[in-house]
C-alpha cells in the first residue's frame, strides 16, 4: 500500500474516498468544516435532516459534492465531544473509516485530527487504521473455488502530521496478522506440520533468513521426548522449525516459540465431538510467530530473532501415548504423561530447551493455545501472561495496550509448582482441576534455565465467531512485533 502525508484543504485533496469525523453534538472536525464549505453545507444539511447523527462508529457516504475534489465522502461518528476514548471506542471509530474504505480498488484520504490526544497521538491512530483497513480487506478464499479477494486499496493519504513512518509500519503489521490468520484458518488436512515447514522455508527463502527443520525422528534421536510422545501417534511427521532473523550483527537474539499443534483430538484423553473443528486452530501460536517473522521480513529492523515452531498432530492412534507414560525431555526431566490433551506444554518444553540450549536468547516468548482454563478466566479479550521478570512483564503489557493486542497477567507463584508433584517422575503434565493455566506455565518454567522468559497464552483470542463468521483473528502479531521493535527504538 501506497502512503502520502496531505496538509491542505481537505475539500482540494484529489482521492476516491475521504473520510472526516463529526461529533455527537454535531460538531465539524477542521476537515469536515472545509467540505461542508466548500460544498455549500451538505454535510450540516445531512446533519440537520438527522441523516448523520454523529454517534460512535456511525457513517454517512455522501456523493459527486460540488466543490469537493474527492469523489465520496464518508462522515464519521466520533461520539461525544472532546472523549478520549478508550481502546473500544476508538476501535469503532476506525473499523467504521476502515469498512467505509475497504473493498474499493483506488485511495482514500482520512482525517482523525480530532481525535489526537495526548494519550493517543495521530501516529497512533494512523496505525490503528491501517490494521483495521488489512482486516476490512482480509478474506479466506483459499478453499473456496470461484471465490475472489475482490479488490483492494491501493493507498491512503493522511490529513495531518507526517506519520509516514507509523503508516508503514502498520501496514506490516497488518501483512503479518493477515498471514497469521490465513495459517490458522487454512484446514487440518492442508496445514499439517509439513505444510508449516514449507511455509517457513519459502518465507525464509524469500526474505533472507535462515530456516532449519528437524523431523520427529530428528527429534526422537536427539532426546526430545516429550515432543517424540505427542507426534509419534500422527501418520502426519512431527516438526520443529527454527527460523533465524539477522538485523544486528552478533548480538544475542530474542527468541519465540509457537506452539504449532495443527490438530489436537487430545489424543487418548479424547476431546467431545462438539466444535472439534476449531482444534485446527491449536496451531494459532506457531501462526502468530511466522506472521511476526513476515513483518520483520517487510521492515528489515535491527535486531535479531530466533523463532522456533514446534509443530505435530495430537491424535488417538495405537502407538499414542497413554495416560501414565513417563517420557524423557531433551533436558533430562521426567515427566509423566496424566492427561494427553495436556500435549501442548510437551511440545513446548523440548522447544524451549533446544533453543536455549543453542541461542542462549537475550529473551524468551512462548505463544500458545495453551488451556481452556486462561480463556475460563479471560474470556477472548485478553492474552494471558506469565513471568517471574517484572521488565519483560511490562514490556509486553505496553505493547499489548498500544497495539489493542491485550494481555493480562496472572500468577506463577512458586506456591503453585508443588500441584505438578508426581510419584513416578520428576514432573506431571497436568496439575489437577486447580489454577489450570497457571500450572501449564509453571510447567514451562522448569525448562526456561535464568533465561528471561514469559508466556503468552492465546486460548481465548486466537479465533472466534460462529459459523460464517468463524476466524483466526491473526493475535498476538501486532503484540509481538510492537514488543520486539520497541526493543530498538
Amino acid at each position: 500500500m501506497e502512503f502520502q502525508i496531505y496538509t491542505g484543504n481537505a475539500a482540494a485533496v484529489t482521492t476516491d474516498t475521504l473520510v472526516v469525523t463529526i461529533d455527537a453534538d454535531g460538531a465539524l472536525s477542521e476537515a469536515a468544516k472545509a467540505v461542508d464549505t466548500a460544498s455549500g453545507g451538505a454535510i450540516q444539511a445531512r446533519i440537520d435532516a438527522k441523516d448523520a447523527s454523529g454517534a460512535l462508529g456511525s457513517s454517512i457516504t455522501l456523493y459527486g459534492l460540488n466543490g469537493v475534489s474527492a469523489d465520496r465522502v464518508v462522515v464519521v461518528g466520533a461520539g461525544e465531544a472532546n472523549a478520549t476514548l478508550n481502546a473500544v471506542e476508538a476501535n469503532k471509530v476506525v473499523t467504521a473509516a476502515a469498512k467505509a474504505i475497504s473493498g474499493k480498488a483506488g485511495t482514500a484520504a482520512i482525517d482523525l485530527t480530532a481525535l489526537t490526544s495526548v494519550n493517543r497521538p495521530q501516529a497512533w491512530w494512523a496505525e490503528q487504521l491501517v490494521l483495521a483497513v488489512h482486516g476490512a480487506e482480509y478474506k479466506f478464499i483459499a478453499t473456496l473455488p470461484g471465490k475472489e479477494a475482490g479488490p483492494k486499496l491501493d493507498g491512503i493519504t493522511w490529513i495531518g502530521d507526517d506519520v509516514t513512518s507509523a503508516l508503514v509500519v502498520a501496514d506490516a503489521k497488518g501483512l503479518g496478522t493477515s498471514y497469521a490468520k490465513e495459517l490458522g484458518n487454512m484446514p487440518p488436512n492442508i496445514c499439517t506440520p509439513a505444510y508449516l515447514a514449507e511455509q517457513a522455508e519459502q518465507l525464509s527463502a524469500a526474505a533472507g533468513f535462515t530456516c532449519k527443520v528437524y523431523d520427529e525422528k530428528e527429534m526422537e534421536e536427539m532426546g526430545a521426548g516429550a515432543f517424540y510422545s505427542v507426534s509419534k501417534g500422527s501418520s502426519e511427521p512431527g516438526k520443529v522449525i527454527i527460523m533465524e532473523y539477522k538485523g544486528a550483527g552478533d548480538e544475542a537474539p530474542h527468541m519465540l516459540v509457537g506452539k504449532g499443534i495443527t490438530f489436537d483430538t487430545g489424543g487418548i484423553s479424547l476431546k467431545p465431538g462438539a466444535k472439534m473443528d476449531e482444534m485446527k486452530y491449536d496451531m494459532c501460536g506457531a501462526a502468530s510467530v511466522l506472521g511476526t517473522m513476515k513483518t520483520l521480513a517487510e521492515l528489515k529492523p535491527a535486531i535479531n530473532v530466533v523463532a522456533i515452531i514446534t509443530s505435530a498432530e495430537n491424535m488417538p492412534a495405537g502407538d499414542a501415548s497413554k495416560p501414565g507414560d513417563v517420557v524423557t525431555t531433551l533436558s533430562g526431566q521426567t515427566v509423566e504423561i496424566l492427561n494427553t490433551d495436556a500435549e501442548g506444554r510437551l511440545v513446548l518444553c523440548d522447544a524451549l530447551t533446544l533453543g536455549i540450549r543453542d541461542y542462549k536468547p537475550q529473551t524468551c516468548v512462548d505463544i500458545a493455545t495453551l488451556t481452556g482454563a486462561c480463556m475460563a478466566a479471560l474470556g477472548k479479550v485478553n492474552s494471558g501472561l506469565f513471568t517471574n521478570d517484572e521488565d519483560l512483564a511490562e514490556e509486553l503489557t505496553s505493547a499489548g495496550l498500544y497495539t489493542n493486542d491485550r494481555v493480562w497477567r496472572l500468577p506463577l507463584e512458586d506456591d503453585y509448582q508443588s500441584l505438578l508433584d508426581s510419584n513416578f517422575a520428576d514432573i506431571a503434565n497436568i496439575g489437577g482441576p486447580l489454577a489450570g493455566a497457571t500450572t501449564a506455565a509453571c510447567f514451562l518454567s522448569r525448562f526456561t534455565q535464568d533465561t528471561r522468559w514469559a508466556h503468552v497464552d492465546i486460548a481465548g483470542p486466537a479465533w472466534g465467531g460462529d459459523g460464517t463468521s468463524k476466524g483466526a483473528s491473526g493475535r498476538p502479531v501486532p503484540l509481538l512485533t510492537t514488543y520486539l521493535l520497541n526493543k530498538i527504538a
